[in-house]
């Protein structure tokens, strides 16, 4: 498995992105039980936010991605994927 930073740059429909936003953080809700995702947060100012996945492969994790209720909403102008090699932290288990 590995790692990934992803970040999300919000677009300008805030309006849009915050009717859609219960049912992505439902979805991400529902990844971070299966333990695909780590950790996830908007940034404080509302730009956007960052999403630590753990897929098979960058094929599976755009899979992931497609599925978020975000991405067919159009309300993400950028998803930047970062394979991330994590290497300190209390919650690393390998």
């Amino acid at each position: 498995m590995a790692r990934f930073a992803v970040e999300l740059v919000f677009g300008p429909d805030r309006e849009k992105r915050l009717a859609v936003r219960p049912a992505h953080r439902e979805y991400i809700a529902s990844l971070a039980e299966k333990g695909m995702v780590l950790a996830a947060g908007p940034y404080a100012d509302d730009t956007g936010a960052l999403i630590i996945y753990e897929a098979a492969d960058e094929t599976s994790l755009k899979e992931i991605i497609s599925a978020d209720p975000y991405t067919p909403a159009n309300v993400i102008t950028k998803w930047e994927i970062r394979v991330w090699n994590a290497l300190l932290g209390s919650w690393l288990s390998d």
